[in-house]
């Protein structure tokens, strides 16, 4: 049974600040101190924005993870890596789909799929648990 308090549980938003991601010798040009403070704006309170240590998918850095709420999670969503959102058109994408619902209640905006990437389960259960 969900309960009241469950099922008001927004989409929460992890993003990689760890060995490589938020790393300007790793990805330059990027105003990564930033990012956190401009995506927590675009969401206006929609979601919660958390950041991490290494999610050990260094090869996609900078890393997103959307993770359903708990409506969305109901419906089928699940956790959607998104990976070299360096820009911030690509937030303002990811802060627009959180908004209108995120993973299992909204489509996400095309541009996206070019970012959404499959982790291994066992870097995947690491975030879950």
């Amino acid at each position: 049974m969900i309960t009241k308090k469950a099922s008001a549980a927004p989409c929460r938003i992890t993003v990689c600040r760890g060995c490589c991601c938020g790393d300007p010798a790793k990805v330059p040009g990027v105003d990564h101190g930033g990012q956190i403070p401009r995506l927590r704006a675009a969401l206006g309170g929609a979601a919660e924005v958390r950041a991490s240590e290494c999610l050990d998918v260094c090869d996609q850095a900078n890393v997103v993870v959307v993770q359903p709420s708990a409506a969305g999670r109901a419906a089928g969503g699940r956790p959607v890596w998104l990976g070299l959102v360096n820009d911030d058109e690509a937030l303002t994408d990811i802060a627009a789909w959180v908004r209108a619902g995120g993973p299992g209640l909204a489509e996400p905006p095309g541009v996206l799929d070019l970012y959404e990437f499959t982790v291994s389960r066992r870097v995947g259960k690491a975030l879950e648990g």
